[in-house]
């Protein structure tokens, strides 16, 4: 790298699970328990800016406009990974920023750490492959490494493989160009992270080996109902995994509630509108924000009948977005 400041500024989105992912089988390569499939969303951004200087001394870390040390600890073990693979040890400011609600069950870190090693990697004109930037964006976030790819995404365990996850595309966006809708319950960070909630489940949890078990024929499922593109197939083996997912959550010792009494009013809104023939299903990720499903007719009605539900403080409204991408060149 030239020792002159290099900077880029790349963009990302969240991502929705439509096959979970929950759960360790190696916390310290932070590699996940099961495969997962999920949709990009362009309804929701982070944007990241990463320059590097040789006069730093440390890495500085800025979210949403003010220094954020407390989160600078993830920041500066995913750039060490980066720069080892770059042969490269100068430090960066890192100024990052969504256009929603953070740790709220909207896969903020995703986006976050997508469009960090994006952003890093363009900076320091390293050249690396997809691949390898999935890679380092699940060790900083299990589910990063989807948002690197748009469209529909699977994340398969790979452990004879050169990385012991392999993450592509199945569809690009245009390819089936399903709505989503979220309704926000709560835009409040959730009490339990992640990583926690992932650990008390799996150490407590009497239904957790059978959800593993039972992942590798969701997957499958999915998969083939994506390539078809059915709906209905796709629709009840997402809300199935959703449920299995929460399931597991649930009976764990505590047990582990991130919904609300609204994110189970619109669960129930959803089955009704289903069940009577319009084209839409739920998900659920480890917070109170119901997502829909929808194929681009239903989306009208489907969004008057969320917004409609008491608790619902706002809707989030997308299509299917493209993976992480640089935006600002380096200079």
């Amino acid at each position: 790298m030239n020792q002159e400041s290099a900077k880029t500024t790349a963009l990302a989105h969240p991502n929705i699970a439509l096959v979970k992912y929950w759960g360790k089988r190696d916390i310290e390569r932070n590699i996940p328990a099961v495969g997962s499939l999920s949709i990009t969303l362009d309804g929701l951004t982070t944007t990241t800016t990463v320059r590097f200087d040789p006069g730093l001394e440390d890495d500085r870390f800025f979210f949403d406009g003010r220094e954020a040390p407390e989160m600078a600890g993830r920041v500066t073990c995913c750039l060490d990974r980066v720069r080892r693979r770059a042969g490269v040890s100068t430090y960066a400011v890192v100024e990052s920023e969504n256009d929603f609600p953070t740790a709220a069950g909207l896969a903020s870190s995703a986006s976050g750490f997508a469009a960090l090693v994006v952003a890093a990697d363009a900076a320091l004109g390293a050249g690396l492959d997809r691949s390898e930037l999935a890679d380092l964006a699940r060790q900083a976030s299990g589910s990063a490494a989807r948002s690197l790819f748009g469209g529909f995404v699977e994340l398969k365990l790979t452990p004879d493989g050169p990385y012991p996850t392999e993450t592509g595309q199945l569809l690009e966006p245009s390819a089936w160009p399903l709505r989503v809708l979220v309704a926000v319950t709560d835009p409040g960070p959730k009490a339990v992270g992640s990583t926690e909630g992932m650990l008390m489940t799996e150490n407590t949890s009497p239904f957790y080996p059978t959800w593993v078990e039972s992942s590798p024929a969701d997957l499958s499922e999915a998969r083939a109902a994506v390539q078809r593109r059915d709906f209905e197939a796709l629709a009840d083996v997402s809300e199935s995994s959703c449920l299995k997912m929460h399931a597991a959550m649930l009976s764990a010792r505590p047990g582990l509630v991130y919904w609300n009494g609204t994110t189970v009013q619109g669960i129930r809104r959803v089955r009704e509108l289903r069940s009577g023939g319009v084209p839409v299903f739920f998900t659920v990720d480890a917070g109170p924000q119901l997502k829909a499903v929808c194929l681009p007719e239903a989306f009208e009605r489907v969004e008057r009948e969320l917004a409609a539900i008491p608790g619902v403080t706002s809707m989030v409204a997308s299509g299917l977005g493209d993976g992480a991408r640089v935006v600002g060149d380096r200079r």
